[in-house]
């Protein structure tokens, strides 16, 4: 299936060359003089490059149609990440490349939607945000409340964030999974 240069939207999947890219952004551009283009940014689904690439206007590039399923993540199985299908309560086994930095947020039990491209899984995207907990940290100095001041977190995943210093372990921390930082403390 192919697409016009003209049509593309940000998120959608192109098949180039038998690679699969996301397309970031596109800016349609005509010069003073010759034929209009269109110049994008693209990441490659797999190793997670980002490639800015010109095409023309209104030409044709592969569109690669994806399945997209929430899935529920049960467990770590070696170099796979083991998922169940909502509905079907079909067992999938992601490789933890594919899921890349999203292995550092999941936990048993939690959701994700996992992408998949001629039914094999290609990407594993979290939500923007995730609730973990505290599983080790420094204790906090009473009357060391520094505004701003920040400490290393160990959380339950084994991401290690910067948190406020009146986080303690045992503590449930929401945190970015677009930039892995620190957002609040959930009560």
């Amino acid at each position: 299936m192919s697409v016009s240069t003209n049509d593309l939207k940000n998120g959608m999947t192109l098949d180039l060359d038998g690679e699969l890219w996301t397309v970031l952004g596109f800016l349609h551009h005509k010069p003073g003089k010759g034929q209009a283009v269109v110049r994008t940014k693209l990441r490659n689904v797999r190793t997670g490059a980002v490639l800015e690439r010109t095409f023309r206007a209104d030409e044709k590039v592969g569109l690669a149609i994806l399945e997209k399923k929430e899935q529920q993540f049960l467990y770590r199985e070696g170099d796979a990440l083991v998922f169940m299908d909502l509905e079907t309560y079909e067992q999938v086994h992601v490789p933890a490349e594919v899921a890349g930095s999203a292995v550092h947020y999941l936990t048993e039990g939690a959701t994700a939607i996992v992408a998949y491209h001629q039914g094999v899984p290609i990407a594993v995207e979290l939500p923007a945000a995730v609730t973990l907990t505290v599983t080790d940290t420094e204790p906090g100095v009473r009357g060391d409340r520094v505004s701003g001041a920040m400490k290393p977190a160990t959380l339950e995943t084994g991401l290690v964030v910067q948190v406020p210093l009146f986080v303690e372990p045992g503590d449930r921390v929401k945190v970015d999974t677009r930039t892995g930082e620190y957002l609040e403390r959930v009560k």
